[in-house]
C-alpha cells in the first residue's frame, strides 16, 4: 500500500525519518522495505472509482479488517491517516467489542492530532499524505513526524 505514489513518497519518508521505517522510499514490492513496529492495512481492499471508497465498501471490507487485526496481537496504536480510516477505526473497535458493547457516544471526532486512548488499542488522527495535503501545506513533515513519534510514545506506555 502507498508504494510508488506520491502519498506513499512522503509516508514512507516519514517512517523513516522516525525510525519506523528500514529506508526512506517504497518504489516497488520487492526494493528492501522492511517496517519495524509498524503495519500498513487499509479500511477497504479495493480500488475505488475515482479513489473514492464510499461507506459500503468501508462497510464490507470490515471482516477483512477484523481478521488482520486478530492476527496482529502486539498493536497497541493505530494511526488513522484521514477522516476515511478514522471512521473505519472506530467501526472495527466497535466490531472487536461486539455487540455487547455500546459504541461510543458521542462519536469521537477526527483531526489532526486527536487522540481517543482505550481498548484494543489507540487512535491517532493524521491528516492523509494525499498530494492535495502536502502539496498545500495542510500536511508537513513535522506534523506527520510528531504523529508517528506520538504513537510510538502511547504504544511503549501501553506495554
Amino acid at each position: 500500500m502507498f508504494t510508488g505514489d506520491r502519498s506513499g513518497d512522503f509516508l514512507f519518508a516519514a517512517l523513516w525519518r522516525t525510525g519506523f521505517a528500514s529506508q526512506p522510499a517504497s518504489d516497488a514490492r520487492e526494493d528492501g522495505l522492511l517496517l519495524n513496529g509498524a503495519w500498513i492495512t487499509a479500511g477497504v481492499r479495493c480500488a475505488p472509482p475515482a479513489n473514492r471508497p464510499t461507506p459500503a465498501e468501508r462497510d464490507s471490507c470490515l471482516s477483512w479488517s477484523v481478521r488482520e487485526m486478530g492476527l496482529l496481537s502486539d498493536v497497541r496504536v493505530v494511526v488513522c491517516l484521514g477522516a476515511f480510516a478514522w471512521d473505519a477505526a472506530l467501526r472495527l473497535i466497535a466490531a472487536l467489542a461486539g455487540p455487547s458493547r455500546a459504541a461510543r457516544r458521542p462519536r469521537p471526532r477526527f483531526g489532526h492530532g486527536a487522540e481517543l486512548e482505550g481498548e484494543p488499542y489507540s487512535l491517532i488522527g493524521c491528516y492523509h499524505p494525499s498530494q492535495q495535503n502536502t502539496f498545500t501545506g495542510r500536511l508537513t513533515e513535522p506534523m506527520i513526524d510528531a504523529v508517528l513519534e506520538r504513537a510510538r510514545s502511547l504504544a511503549e506506555q501501553s506495554r
